[in-house]
């Protein structure tokens, strides 16, 4: 082989490449998909260790590849699309800090952009977001503006509502990273309707100027109808905290910045921001502004409030599940509060609270509160507490209960397989698709 040969790098090849097909995945195939993009985001940033450059020419090529593959799965769980934003925020920084050449970057945003045109659902809204990085100067960014910052003007100053340019995030993400700040603040001030997604470049240019108060007046004016409050409270709360006005962020952002999917993972991010604040009132503020002492249990629990805990439980439906685990979780450090939250847990059950019980639930919430009792010696007693509440309804929980705590087990019949079965398929069974 020619030495000139032997001195080129070979072109890496990609396993995803493959598996991202065109119509890869049909209707149903949204589980899959999501799996093989955790793959591809994988085998990115494995290969980003060694050659960022590389790593960067596969982001391109999987970005390319999320639209034509995933056109024809089902997108209405939201799993889908929160897999391909995951994917977005993992990879972006290896593209964004890649040492391409000025040549290869720009081939980069021509392909990306392309990619974005032909998207079908604005998949790749965050890469637009981000355009402004991605072009890795001011000069490329300035001339990525140019490109759209007339036609922004002309549809925004048009009196006629509807008007949409795809390239909207692209425009004013690259003035913001090109430093045409007061260029960014006068097109913004054309929008008919204050967009947050579109106003936070403006606040961000007000940022990076130092006016500090500025764009925190900027982003409460953003707010409006079908406005995302989280995010503008969030991006508040952030400015507040750079400024040093910790307890003014508590007071006015922290409780609604920081939602999250559980109230532990909420109450977790609370209590890292605000260090110096008490743990105990956080929870009782929580609780307070939500209106559901019950989704705070766990974080009361996991905190060592158990006393907080077991109000919250008693206030609010929590699940019996995460009940019935704390149940077992303490049945060693705290007896009385086990009991309690035990003799809960069943009476939710019985109440027809939790999301498809099965059998073995319902039954190892009972076992858990009868060990509870035990530890008191009035295991006895429970159990004619529990046979008391489970006769006052009809359902299936309580035909439970009733066959399984019975004292004259000859009193009813057993609790057949094919009983059990029967109600374990009842409970799990998930809505038809529509």
């Amino acid at each position: 082989m020619p030495k000139y040969l032997q001195s080129m790098a070979a072109k890496h090849t990609w396993t995803f490449t493959s598996r991202l097909r065109s119509r890869a995945f049909g209707w149903r195939g949204s589980h899959l998909a999501c799996q093989r993009l955790k793959e591809a985001v994988t085998e990115i940033k494995k290969v980003a260790r060694t050659d960022p450059v590389t790593a960067g020419e596969g982001f391109l090529s999987l970005m390319e590849r999320i639209w034509p593959a995933f056109q024809a799965a089902d997108t209405s769980s939201g799993a889908l699309s929160g897999a391909v934003y995951w994917a977005q925020d993992e990879l972006l920084p290896i593209a964004i800090s890649a040492p391409a050449t000025r040549k290869t970057r720009d081939k980069w945003l021509d392909r990306l952009w392309q990619a974005i045109e032909d998207d079908g659902v604005d998949y790749l809204s965050l890469v637009g977001s981000r355009w402004g990085e991605l072009c890795g100067s001011r000069e490329v960014a300035s001339c990525w503006a140019d490109r759209f910052l007339s036609l922004l003007r002309t549809a925004w100053s048009d009196p006629r509502p509807g008007n949409y340019v795809r390239g909207t995030s692209v425009c004013l993400s690259s003035l913001l990273a090109a430093g045409r700040h007061q260029e960014l603040l006068e097109v913004l001030a054309l929008q008919r309707f204050p967009f947050w997604p579109d106003r936070k470049f403006g606040m961000q240019a007000l940022l990076a100027e130092g006016r500090m108060e500025e764009a925190l007046a900027y982003a409460e004016a953003s707010r409006g109808l079908n406005q995302p409050e989280a995010a503008i409270d969030a991006a508040c709360e952030k400015i507040l905290l750079d400024l040093g006005r910790v307890d003014e962020a508590y007071e006015r952002y922290a409780l609604t910045a920081n939602c999250s999917s559980t109230g532990l993972a909420t109450f977790r991010a609370i209590a890292e921001k605000y260090p110096g604040h008490d743990p105990k009132r956080i929870l009782l503020d929580l609780a307070k502004s939500s209106g559901e002492p019950g989704w705070w249990f766990a974080a009361a629990k996991d905190a060592g409030f158990l006393d907080i805990a077991l109000e919250f439980a008693k206030a609010g439906p929590t699940d019996p599940r995460t009940l019935s685990r704390a149940s077992c979780d303490l049945l060693n450090n705290d007896g009385r509060f086990s009991l309690e939250v035990g003799r809960l847990a069943l009476q939710r059950m019985i109440e027809g609270y939790g999301y498809e019980l099965t059998g073995i639930d319902v039954i190892g919430a009972c076992k858990h509160f009868m060990a509870a009792a035990e530890t008191f010696g009035i295991a006895a007693q429970a159990r004619v507490d529990l046979l008391a509440m489970a006769t006052k309804h009809g359902e299936a929980v309580s035909d439970i209960l009733i066959r399984h705590c019975s004292v004259d087990p000859q009193a009813y019949p057993p609790v057949t397989k094919a009983r059990v079965t029967e109600q374990r398929k009842w409970t799990r069974r998930r809505p038809a698709r529509r």
